[in-house]
């Protein structure tokens, strides 16, 4: 099989039209198509419908693109192992995490680390999805959950836990809550429908001290932990949310702090294979220093 013609079928199928992936590969829509027919015409099956709306795998270019995909990752990894310096780590390493975590704590703390490693080139993907380890959507991930994908490696970082918190402005207009039962009087700002919400006790706080026949009803669904934040910074109401964001700049005040919600274990995870890599491995220790440095404060 062409190694060539692989590549260019991996990129077809991957972009799912002739145009996207030439313009990834630099070539002309017609040089991609000539490859994806020639491809085609040596292995004696159709690898794609051709439809007016774009490009459907057929039954046997899905079972190549599956195993195409696998080669191509193991290569990319294979080609940060032999690049990466046994002395000084350096090369690419790509990390993601949610919004709020990677906003809030992950990237203030990033400039220490470029300037201890300036040879790494760190990226940071922000995406309250988890991206794909395994087929290398990043090289590491900061989880707020263990994590369900086989063949990561996973290790605790942190326990984060929830608090009820609320802006100033809020509080001299609408009165602090001293009880739980309290807040059924109170504008109550939760995490918006998501099939897949950071942690599944999230809106906890719309139950904390509410009576059972008498639901309360948020003032504002956000389905984002920052935008949470910055509309109870903003005076809309009252959010409950990690601790992590204590301390930000015009910054919310704690209220009712003997309810606790939710602890969340936050968790260093990536694939088996990048088990020896130099990059990940600091990157790591420096995370876990940092942690130990402001638990020590």
């Amino acid at each position: 099989m062409d190694w060539d013609k692989l590549r260019v079928f991996h990129a077809v199928a991957s972009a799912g039209s002739f145009t996207h992936a030439g313009e990834a590969l630099n070539l002309s829509q017609s040089a991609v198509s000539r490859q994806i027919s020639a491809l085609e015409e040596s292995l004696d099956v159709p690898l794609f419908h051709r439809h007016a709306r774009g490009l459907i795998l057929t039954e046997q270019g899905d079972l190549l693109y599956n195993t195409a995909r696998d080669v191509f990752s193991k290569l990319a990894i294979t080609e940060a192992q032999l690049t990466e310096s046994r002395e000084r780590p350096q090369g690419p390493l790509s990390v993601t995490t949610t919004v709020s975590f990677g906003t809030l704590w992950l990237t203030p703390a990033l400039h220490e680390f470029i300037d201890l490693y300036p040879e790494i080139q760190i990226s940071v993907i922000l995406d309250d999805g988890e991206l794909d380890l395994a087929m290398r959507e990043a090289d590491v991930a900061i989880r707020l959950s263990p994590p369900r994908q086989p063949d990561l490696v996973q290790r605790h970082l942190l326990d984060l836990q929830f608090n009820i918190y609320a802006s100033a402005d809020y509080l001299t207009r609408h009165g602090t809550p001293q009880t739980p039962e309290e807040l059924d009087h109170h504008r109550i700002i939760i995490y918006g429908d998501t099939p897949r919400p950071p942690v599944g006790s999230v809106n906890w706080l719309m139950h904390a001290g509410a009576k059972p026949d008498h639901p309360r009803r948020p003032v504002l669904r956000v389905n984002n932990l920052y935008g949470m934040f910055l509309a109870a910074q903003s005076g809309v109401g009252i959010a409950a949310l990690p601790n992590y964001f204590a301390g930000q700049e015009g910054g919310l005040v704690q209220i009712l702090p003997e309810i606790k919600g939710p602890t969340i274990e936050t968790f260093f995870v990536y694939p088996e294979e990048l088990r020896h890599s130099m990059r990940i491995a600091v990157f790591r220790d420096f995370l876990l220093k940092k942690i130990a440095d402001q638990n020590h404060k």
